[in-house]
């Protein structure tokens, strides 16, 4: 399960690498122009820029769910082909479309009359586990269809074809599931954070604890819904913006985000400080591209997915303790005084904002708290990540470049009869293809396979994807010797 999760936790890589400098660029762009999020008239030459590099930077961070679909099932699959990473934006889009709220609230018109269901349909759009589960299954398909073989008369959708189609299918299934799931799971958490309300500064803190540890799910949103916003619950974040103070709601306002702050602004780049100090040393300045910069995106505008999914899945131990540090310093920040608020995120930006609005209280507080955040949180990741040897960025186990595979010996004859001695002889071998490193055989029984006898041919190694496939790394001149196989055959 580990190594699955570390597989999935790497293939995030890619599309994580997209988001740093777009939320940087709306952080920029929300500074020169408040007006893309708080409302009012965009003119003038500052505020266009500013709008133009909110939009700009909006490009990626308000589509990370495909950009997720996509390189995910290209990461997962065996080979990472470009068939996989189609078969993770059909999943996608299949989804998208099956599971809007328009679709939904005309298959179940009940649903139009519950506020919370609805929302929760709502926060389908761009979910980042929508995204993560079409990759998923986008590749799962791919891995497991991509050599299918059809009836002659429908020999064109064989092998890579059938990998959308089949990918289809099983995101209407998925979509079916989540049609009666989703709701369900998204009421439970509703009537969670109900019950949260009024437990004061504990209440402020355990709501920050499950935003971070949901954020995996896209769940969040579920509570984000009682404590942000009056449609069903508080509206901490609506009074905030509309100038009002504590004495016009029921709780102290701003509790409920006051305390993302020191761990965005701080705790966040302390953690990725503890990351890149832990990182192999030939890995250092690969993990200071990645979590330096969403540090420097989450310190400026809040935006936290970048550094996030740069390590939930490779390290979700340590993912659960960083959900619970936002969880103690909230609880912290709520007791000490410290009142701000975001319409974005809790970042530089929204700080800044929020200081001259009436309920905006003690900001200057928000220095010793950061400091405190920074070191608590550098602290935790760096001796959470040694002594548990977490692969975080720079410290993942080195994936063989089999483009550099070199053979034992250029006699590809001998090495052929070696790895079909090793897969049982020609008789288990049903079908022998390759791509640009490995041979790719189909087998009849497993049990006959010998991986010993096959590396003894001087390959790099033998994998076994299913019981009735057998991948062989040989390297670049996978060619010839699939040539001198299908010759034996």
């Amino acid at each position: 399960m580990m190594k699955y999760l570390q597989k999935l936790g790497k293939s995030l890589m890619l599309p994580v690498a997209c988001l740093p400098i777009c939320g940087i660029l709306m952080g920029l762009g929300y500074a020169l122009c408040p007006a893309t999020m708080q409302g009012g008239d965009i003119s003038g030459a500052m505020n266009l820029i500013g709008f133009f590099l909110v939009k700009a930077g909006g490009a990626l961070i308000d589509n990370m769910a495909w950009l997720f679909a996509v390189g995910l099932a290209v990461g997962m699959s065996d080979d990472h082909e470009g068939t996989a990473g189609l078969a993770g934006l059909v999943s996608w889009l299949m989804m998208q479309n099956l599971l809007a709220t328009g679709t939904v609230t005309t298959l179940i018109p009940s649903i139009a009359d519950n506020a919370a269901k609805v929302i929760a349909f709502d926060k389908i759009a761009g979910n980042a586990f929508i995204g993560i589960l079409a990759g998923l299954i986008g590749s799962a398909c791919y891995n497991r269809f991509k050599d299918t073989k059809l009836p002659d008369w429908l020999a064109f959708f064989s092998g890579k074809r059938c990998v959308a189609i089949v990918t289809a299918i099983a995101s209407i299934v998925a979509s079916a599931i989540l049609l009666v799931v989703w709701p369900i799971i998204f009421g439970i958490l509703v009537s969670l954070g109900n019950a949260i309300v009024g437990m004061d500064a504990v209440g402020a803190g355990i709501y920050a604890f499950l935003n971070r540890l949901l954020i995996p799910t896209g769940l969040h949103h579920a509570l984000n819904n009682i404590f942000w916003f009056p449609t069903i619950g508080l509206g901490d974040l609506s009074h905030f913006w509309a100038g009002e103070t504590s004495a016009d709601v029921t709780w102290s306002l701003g509790m409920y985000m006051s305390g993302f702050f020191p761990c965005m602004m701080f705790g966040i780049p302390g953690a990725a400080l503890a990351i890149v100090h832990t990182a192999k040393p030939e890995k250092r300045k690969v993990a200071i591209g990645l979590v330096l910069s969403a540090a420097v995106c989450a310190f400026i505008c809040g935006v936290t997915e970048p550094f996030e999914f740069g390590f939930m899945f490779l390290a979700p131990v340590l993912y659960l303790v960083y959900a619970l540090l936002y969880g103690v310093f909230a609880f912290i920040t709520v007791q000490l005084g410290f009142r701000g608020g975001f319409s974005f995120s809790a970042g530089l930006t929204d700080l800044v904002f929020s200081a001259s609005l009436p309920a905006a209280a003690k900001t200057l507080l928000i220095i010793p708290l950061g400091i405190a955040a920074a070191i608590v949180f550098y602290i935790v990741f760096r001796v959470m990540i040694t002594a548990l040897n977490l692969k975080t960025p720079g410290r993942e186990d080195d994936d063989m470049d089999e483009t550099k595979v070199v053979l034992a010996n250029n006699d590809f004859t001998s090495i052929a009869k070696t790895v079909m001695e090793g897969l049982g002889g020609k008789g288990n071998i049903t079908s022998v293809d390759n791509c640009i490193t490995r041979l790719r055989l189909e087998i009849k029984d497993y049990t006959l396979v010998d991986e010993n006898t096959i590396k003894s041919a001087g390959v790099a190694g033998v994998i076994r994807p299913s019981k009735t496939s057998v991948q062989v790394i040989v390297g670049t001149q996978v060619q010839h010797v699939a040539d001198e196989f299908k010759k034996l055959m």
